[in-house]
């Protein structure tokens, strides 16, 4: 209960659920079990705000590229209204790697486990003679 009145990144606060909860519908959830709302009256603009809800740590590359596009209102309905069809080259989606022992390493960085090769335009030390 503490950590629920108190930390932002592993789930919602109270506060956040009890506001959302007040001028929001949920819409919808994804395979990941994060919940998506969007608000009952638009703002000025004329536009309604779009929230997520993350089940767990809050990572924002867990979520679908689906409902991605529709939290930044680039799809005007949600995924559970129109369902978002893949294109055969697509990838599926992948959790933010930064950090992990899967992250990408490229040929040279100091993480990869093979040494750089020697360039002309290397920096050699001054000795005095």
């Amino acid at each position: 209960m503490f950590a629920k009145v108190f930390t932002w990144w592993n789930g919602a606060t109270l506060g956040t659920l009890y506001d959302i909860a007040k001028r929001a519908d949920l819409i919808g959830e994804d395979d990941q079990g994060n919940r998506y709302f969007e608000e009952r009256k638009a703002t000025l603009e004329g536009r309604k705000r779009r929230y997520v809800i993350y089940k767990g740590y809050a990572e924002p590359s867990r979520v679908p590229v689906e409902w991605h596009g529709w939290l930044h209102h680039t799809f005007e309905h949600p995924p559970t209204v129109e369902p978002f069809l893949l294109k055969s080259w697509e990838k599926s989606h992948l959790p933010n790697l930064t950090g992990t022992v899967f992250a990408y390493r490229p040929k040279g960085s100091l993480g990869a486990l093979a040494r750089r090769a020697r360039a002309s335009s290397d920096y050699e030390a001054w000795s005095p003679k």
